[in-house]
């Protein structure tokens, strides 16, 4: 009895087996008509669907017909939400730089001449066309070369207003000028190419002025700027020289009727630098001269300073001299002129209550009663 209760036993789990491993077919069983597998959103819309999905949500959409073979396929965004930028740039313009120092040569049949002239400054003109400080100066130049064209080389250190005159019959095919200050021409015609480079405006052919002490440094530039060095120097004298050839008639020489006079480059004297920027300065009431008592009044604040650890010098420390050289007292507030180098700087006493000048000390020397400190190139370390 026992072994019939096991074997029908045995025989339900087998049978049991049998209808679970067939329940993932519906129609094996009636078991899975009861419970029926879950149907899938493809499943329920049908084969002619897709589905996308977007941050975890199901969208379903009608699937799209494939695009033509002639459109453009849509660009497909990356992780940062960027897609290809469809653009065709247009051609570029090839530029050539232009050089930095070059000039027209003229061509032809006769070969152009390149000629030097100057000096260290012209004839005086009392008065400044820039900052440097100096006195312009004047340099008229007569051009007299019918036979080839003419290329002028000019130089001067100081700052030179040049006037330009030719005969008949000489042409002027391009002119540079160089000097240290600041250089302007005259009287050639608007068509002449003119190129300036001085040390102060660092031009592009660097810096030169013509004097029979530095004609080796023309050759370089003249070969930079035209390709061949120069085919003579010529030097003024009392700011007037010839170039070319012997004038027979110097009335038959001609210039440019627009010519600007000396007096349009000339600075207005709010500008003026230097000795004249000081003197200025003096009619407006913003500086007086310097004393020696206010030499004496500076000597006498610094020796009342408590004394620094220093031992003593036997025979006591040598006295000390405070040059007045261009010496001013600061009254107000003001700005210093430009220019204050070399001869032209100055010596300047700072009084308690006046606020120090603004502006560029260049070489001068400046005492502060506020602070009793001393700037510049005359101070004594103590």
């Amino acid at each position: 009895m026992s072994k019939k209760k096991y074997g029908l036993g045995f025989m339900l789990v087998l049978l049991s087996g049998a209808a679970l491993s067939a329940g993932c077919d519906p129609s094996s069983s009636g078991l899975a008509d009861a419970k029926q597998a879950p149907v899938s959103p493809e499943q329920a819309a049908g084969p002619e669907a897709r589905v996308s999905t977007t941050r975890g949500v199901d969208m379903t959409e009608p699937a799209v017909p494939a695009p033509a073979a002639t459109t453009p396929p849509v660009p497909v965004a990356d992780a940062a939400g960027t897609v290809p930028f469809a653009f065709e740039a247009p051609p570029q313009p090839v530029e050539t730089p232009p050089s930095q120092c070059a000039l027209p040569i003229p061509t032809g049949d006769k070969p152009a001449k390149v000629f030097a002239a100057g000096a260290y400054g012209g004839r005086d003109l009392g008065f400044q066309i820039d900052q440097s400080g100096n006195e312009a100066g004047r340099i008229d130049v007569a051009v007299n070369h019918p036979g080839a064209p003419v290329i002028l080389m000019l130089g001067s250190y100081d700052p030179t207003i040049w006037h330009v005159g030719w005969s008949r019959g000489t042409r002027i095919a391009a002119v540079l000028i160089g000097g240290y200050h600041r250089q302007v021409v005259a009287g050639l015609p608007k068509d002449v190419p003119v190129l300036i480079s001085t040390y102060d405006n660092k031009g592009p052919c660097g810096y030169f002025y013509v004097s029979a002490e530095r004609a080796q440094t023309l050759n370089p530039i003249a070969r930079r700027a035209f390709g061949r060095p120069v085919d003579m120097v010529y030097l003024a004298q009392q700011g007037r020289v010839l170039v070319g050839d012997a004038l027979s008639d110097a009335g038959g020489l001609i210039t440019d009727a627009g010519a600007r006079p000396d007096e349009s480059f000339r600075i207005a004297d709010a500008q003026l630098a230097g000795e004249a920027g000081l003197a200025y300065a003096v009619s407006q009431g913003w500086l007086r001269k310097a004393s020696q008592a206010d030499a004496n009044a500076w000597l006498a604040a610094r020796s009342a300073r408590p004394k620094a650890d220093v031992p003593p010098i036997a025979g006591g420390r040598p006295g000390r001299h405070i040059s007045l050289h261009n010496g001013y007292v600061v009254l107000k507030a003001f700005t210093l002129p430009e220019g204050l180098y070399g001869a032209h700087s100055g010596t300047f006493f700072v009084p308690k209550g006046v606020p120090r000048p603004r502006g560029t000390l260049g070489h001068s020397t400046l005492y502060d009663f506020n602070t009793l400190t001393c700037t510049g190139t005359g101070c004594e370390r103590d």
